[in-house]
């Protein structure tokens, strides 16, 4: 049983490293692939499909858990990927209908294949291993940055405009790695939880559903869950770690859309700034794989303490944010395509560039799998709920991002993300030293 829970989460980091390969890569490229259509009767914008996704998006999480517990979490990944594979092969021809009802419907995907993973990840963990496989399916997903952000740096520098041939060909091959991903969560394993030791550390969620839970119509498994989600909310646990889930997507906004675009605009790079983008999405990556490995393949058994590698995030993110306020000018995320007018307080150097790139995916990988570990060691039998409402603050907060980064200058967001980051670390440890305290008392 052992063997057979470590190789489903191997299989589930490889899935869902080839889907989001091909979802990651679209989304990095879109804005672009659309300007150089040479169909003149679409009119939609990559822009206003992220919109829609993550309005979508926000609003599934209520319900995703739902969609769970009545198909299996298996099934959902399995029938999401498909989603995905669907809103990655249109761009072969797009049309702007199809282009905005993918972008609703894979919002809605996202949410149930999210709080899926969740689940699975913690039905094939206990309170020993969940910090490992954590870690290790974070190391196989954060891959996926590596391989689509190498594509746009050797392919897509010197680019302005695609031909059709090339765009169909690219996502072709994107859509074929997209249900290559899929077919492998196809091949995962259902798996009995037999460790439910840590059930008692919330008595609050305790309920006859879990005992009965087989008994249930589908309709009054539905309503449990969403209850279940609804009690979850008010919570202590979940109040402390809302500030820290929230900061995740803050910064999430901030690496994937605000940094690449301040590097693209500061003119002292001169032509190598476009080119810098995708390096920097690849040191990204590097950071975040380096972070899944020191926390699932070299820290077996709990052997490093959450709380000492969220210290270690913190550090990571305060000093790529220094270095960032340092070397990029202050209106790089409002600039206008000319370039940036400030001058930065130290010359632009694409080395420290990198850098911070790099302390940015080490920092975020040490908050994210330490938020999935203690989530999955406080909540192992609501683990769809636990994680639908874990994804449902970081969307939030994604989108209060996406709306301020249009508007705000590089020192006040920078300003924003330190705030939450010192405040959502406090409330990390003191959720922490009450799940310690829970343990010893249960352990007595």
């Amino acid at each position: 049983m052992a063997d057979r829970r470590i190789i489903n989460i191997y299989l589930l980091g490889l899935g869902f490293m080839l889907i989001f390969t091909a979802f990651s890569t679209c989304g990095n490229i879109e804005q672009t692939v659309i300007r150089s259509l040479t169909n003149t009767s679409f009119s939609g914008s990559g822009y206003n499909s992220l919109a829609i996704v993550y309005g979508v998006f926000s609003a599934s999480n209520l319900i995703a858990p739902c969609v769970v517990a009545v198909v299996g979490p298996k099934l959902s990944m399995v029938l999401s990927g498909l989603v995905y594979s669907g809103y990655v092969v249109l761009f072969s021809k797009p049309m702007t209908w199809s282009f905005y009802t993918a972008s609703f419907l894979i919002g809605f995907a996202a949410a149930v294949l999210w709080t899926a993973q969740g689940s699975f990840l913690i039905l094939n963990s206990d309170r020993t291993t969940i910090n490992r496989n954590t870690g290790i399916f974070w190391a196989l997903l954060q891959c996926s940055m590596l391989f689509g952000n190498l594509y746009i740096y050797l392919q897509w520098r010197n680019t302005t405009v695609i031909s059709d041939n090339d765009r169909s060909t690219v996502f072709i091959v994107l859509s074929v790695l997209c249900l290559s991903g899929t077919a492998i969560l196809l091949t995962l394993k259902n798996v009995k939880r037999v460790d439910t030791s840590s059930e008692l550390n919330d008595p609050l969620l305790l309920s006859p559903r879990l005992l009965k839970e087989k008994a249930l119509s589908t309709l009054d498994q539905i309503t449990a869950e969403f209850r279940s989600m609804l009690r979850m909310f008010r919570t202590k646990n979940i109040l402390l770690l809302s500030v820290l889930i929230a900061y995740s997507g803050l910064e999430l906004t901030f690496y994937s859309g605000v940094y690449g675009t301040c590097i693209g605009a500061t003119r002292q790079f001169g032509t190598a700034a476009k080119g810098l983008i995708g390096l920097s999405g690849i040191f990204i990556g590097i950071g975040e794989i380096v972070g899944g490995g020191i926390f699932g393949l070299l820290c077996k058994n709990n052997q490093f303490r959450r709380t000492s590698a969220i210290l270690l995030g913190l550090i990571a993110h305060l000093l790529g944010f220094y270095l960032i306020f340092l070397v990029i000018p202050d209106d790089a995320p409002i600039a206008s395509a000319a370039g940036s007018r400030y001058e930065p307080y130290l010359s632009p150097s694409p080395a420290v560039t990198l850098v911070s790139s790099f302390l940015l995916g080490l920092g975020d990988s040490c908050f994210n799998t330490q938020l999935y570990g203690i989530l999955g060691t406080l909540y192992p039998e609501q683990g769809a709920p636990a994680f639908a409402i874990f994804k449902f603050i970081q969307s939030v907060s994604v989108a209060v991002a996406f709306g301020y980064s249009n508007y705000l200058l590089l020192s006040r967001q920078l300003l924003i993300l330190t705030t939450f980051c010192f405040i959502g670390t406090l409330f990390f440890f003191i959720a922490e030293k009450i799940e310690d305290n829970a343990s010893s008392l249960q352990d007595f």
